[in-house]
């Protein structure tokens, strides 16, 4: 069968840089699906990826559908035919429905009986037919949350189409898509190069597009191009550069020609924190900075032509006129912000609704404020700092900076409060209060940091919980998600001892709005769901079994670090030889007990134990008990879960030897308290019962 190369362009006007590599891959998805359904063999599908373009190399690309056999059942031969041996009517119609005599039809044997059988080869769909249909459906399934018509066209799409090609090897495919008939314009960069070419082959696009077209197709070519110039210009000016990766992505996806060059600023600007500087380069001029070797800020910046200029000095003075007026406003901002202390801008805050249940940022700023006292004091951090950073944590939101540059909150908190003489606890805890901000970063740096940090988190989840905003699916707009997994990451990595209903009754009390008993105990019950939840999530990120994990939170522990040494410890189990049987005989203990739950004695009674390997199972989980006690009180789950595992040859003995559910009642309760206390051992840590 022919295969060669096929190709479709979809030419557009500039389309969204944050969007374009998401648009791309899903493009090469959802064509591959279309192939895949239409039955068209190829090899792989290559996604190609410009501000004016999205494209597809498939390779190897068979020129039609594999041809099939298709089996059409018929009457069963007892009533397709009367006594005589004529055909009746309901053969003769199945049979002219396929375009044949009955005489001509097979037989179809089976235990059921015999039916007539017509069998043909359908031959596969061309390629050239069914791939317009191909695009246009996996154009419609891109996406795109709001389409735009364009002219006086009725279609829609994320930005104005002007060329649709589709080649197959050096065919054309005929076709319209999104009311542009196929042809082979391909269209080059805007101001250098070829502005239009026609394309003999699809073997040729991506090296014409780059000689004739100045256009650098390859996506990921053209991003290691770009972050190879932007580091090689940062080694001249005996720098490093800071590779922002999605500011990298979002500069990919603006230029079709990557061009890096080097502007300069001013050395007072230096003065102004260089996160407020490096904030506005990045994002509002799409510059990677320059840094010292010795991580400090250098008066110089490297931005991405999307030409190569004949006049570059130009070019770069144009750049150094535009950074210049934000790098002004930062300097004058900053001073600006200076004659205020943080505490002066207190009262700023009472102007700002966090939440209309729970009262403003300055309502919120002392609930943090108590919360991470209580914090710090739990963890053996200083109270006193933690509190002052506490009721400081929100203040820099008023600050002219902070309304400029909103992503450098905290962080100007920490510089602000350093100018006004507050402890570098302090100062330090304002800067790591949101952090981790995301999945994977860093967590803050000392105790005080890490109760400030906990205790911001722990306001806005129980505060967002007790006024009724759950969150619901993919809707999340406080980010309580993001704050209970913060929580959970500060305790656990820092080795932190916190009960999370400690935190949580205690942040509830600080709240406006005011619970009852049974609605307190109802919602922390919710939190800790809401926690176990993100808990598992993570665990599952980590490669963590579900049912180990289960089979810890089904006990509901509340502390955090408690839990993930149980985890540990239960995935420490199951490595042993015994542990599929213990969990099997767990499971098989379990379902006795919650059958006979009423028949179980208070206690073992020695006494009564007659049997020897009852006797020897009784005598093994007393040992045990011994053992594993100081370790579980240490939270040594692993090394007593060891322990646990040398009764699985008393237990196997036990169920091979005794018959639990005895004539003599107080026998049977007396094994029903001994399988109870075998079970009590284990539930310590977990219920490993559901372990799989």
């Amino acid at each position: 069968m022919m295969v060669e190369n096929l190709l479709v362009e979809i030419g557009t006007e500039e389309l969204p840089p944050k969007s374009l590599r998401r648009l791309a891959q899903s493009f090469a998805d959802n064509v591959q699906q279309g192939l895949s359904n239409a039955e068209i063999e190829f090899d792989s599908v290559q996604w190609l990826a410009a501000p004016r373009r999205l494209a597809l190399i498939i390779k190897q690309a068979a020129a039609k559908g594999a041809d099939k056999q298709v089996d059409k059942r018929g009457p069963a031969v007892s009533v397709a035919f009367d006594e005589q041996g004529n055909p009746s009517k309901a053969a003769q119609g199945w049979a002219r429905s396929n375009g044949i005599e009955v005489a001509q039809a097979e037989r179809l044997a089976t235990d059921k009986g015999e039916w007539l059988l017509h069998r043909s080869l359908v031959s596969g769909q061309a390629l050239s037919a069914v791939f317009p249909t191909i695009v246009s459906e996996a154009l419609n399934k891109l996406p795109i949350p709001k389409p735009m018509r364009w002219g006086n066209k009725s279609t829609q799409f994320i930005r104005p189409v002007h060329t649709i090609t589709m080649l197959y090897g050096d065919k054309l495919i005929q076709g319209t898509i999104l009311g542009i008939e196929s042809a082979r314009t391909i269209r080059g960069h805007r101001f250098m190069g070829e502005a239009e070419f026609e394309l003999a082959h699809a073997d040729n696009y991506i090296q014409d597009l780059d000689q004739r077209g100045k256009v650098i197709v390859d996506y990921e070519r053209r991003l290691a191009i770009i972050r190879e110039q932007v580091e090689a210009e940062a080694v001249r000016e005996n720098g490093i550069a800071q590779i922002d990766e999605d500011l990298l992505e979002e500069v990919n996806s603006l230029v079709e020609w990557p061009v890096a060059m080097v502007g300069g600023f001013e050395e007072k600007y230096l003065e102004v924190p260089s996160e407020a500087l490096i904030y506005t380069m990045k994002d509002n001029q799409k510059y990677f900075p320059i840094l010292a070797k010795d991580g400090g800020l250098l008066p110089r910046f490297i931005f991405i032509s999307n030409i190569v200029s004949k006049d570059p000095i130009q070019v770069i003075e144009g750049n150094e006129k535009v950074v210049r007026p934000r790098l002004a406003d930062a300097e004058f901002f900053y001073k600006t912000d200076r004659k205020f202390t943080l505490e002066q801008r207190l009262d700023s805050l009472n102007k700002v609704v966090f939440q209309q249940k729970l009262g403003t940022l300055l309502d919120k700023s002392k609930r943090v404020s108590e919360l991470a006292a209580f914090v710090a004091a739990s963890i053996g951090a200083s109270s006193e700092h933690a509190q002052r950073a506490g009721l400081l944590c929100k203040a820099d939101l008023m600050s002219e900076m902070v309304l400029e540059f909103p992503d450098i909150q905290g962080v100007m908190g920490m510089y602000y409060a350093q100018h006004d003489g507050e402890h570098e606890l302090v100062a330090q805890a304002l800067c790591q209060q949101y952090w981790p901000r995301f999945s994977g970063d860093k967590l803050p740096e000392s105790k005080e940091a890490s109760s400030v940090a906990i205790a911001d988190k722990l306001d806005t989840l129980v505060g967002i919980f007790a006024a009724g905003i759950l969150p619901k699916g993919d809707k999340d707009p406080f980010a309580l998600k993001r704050a209970a997994t913060g929580i959970l990451r500060i305790a656990i990595e820092q080795n932190l001892d916190l009960d999370l209903t400690i935190l949580f009754t205690n942040a509830l009390n600080l709240l406006p709005i005011k619970l009852d008993q049974a609605q307190t105990e109802t919602l922390i019950d919710q939190l800790i769901e809401f926690v176990h939840a993100r808990l598992k999530a993570q665990y599952l990120d980590q490669g963590v079994d579900a049912t180990m994990i289960q089979s810890v939170l089904v006990r509901k522990p509340t502390n955090p670090l408690d839990i993930e040494r149980r985890v540990k410890g239960v995935a420490e189990f199951c490595t042993h030889e015994s542990a599929d049987s213990l969990a099997a005989a767990n499971k098989r203990v379990s379902n006795i007990l919650s059958k006979n739950a009423k028949d179980i004695a208070n206690k073992v009674d020695q006494a009564l134990l007659v049997e020897p390997a009852e006797l020897a199972l009784s005598k093994a989980i007393v040992a045990a008990e011994q053992q594993v006690a100081p370790l579980f009180e240490a939270g040594e789950y692993g090394q007593g879960m060891q322990v646990l595992s040398t009764l699985r040859e008393p237990v196997d003995l036990f169920f091979e030897s005794v018959m639990v559910m005895a004539d003599d009642s107080a026998i049977k309760a007396n094994r029903l308290a001994l399988l109870a206390s075998l079970q009590g051992l284990f539930l310590q840590v977990a219920d490993i019962s559901i372990i799989q």
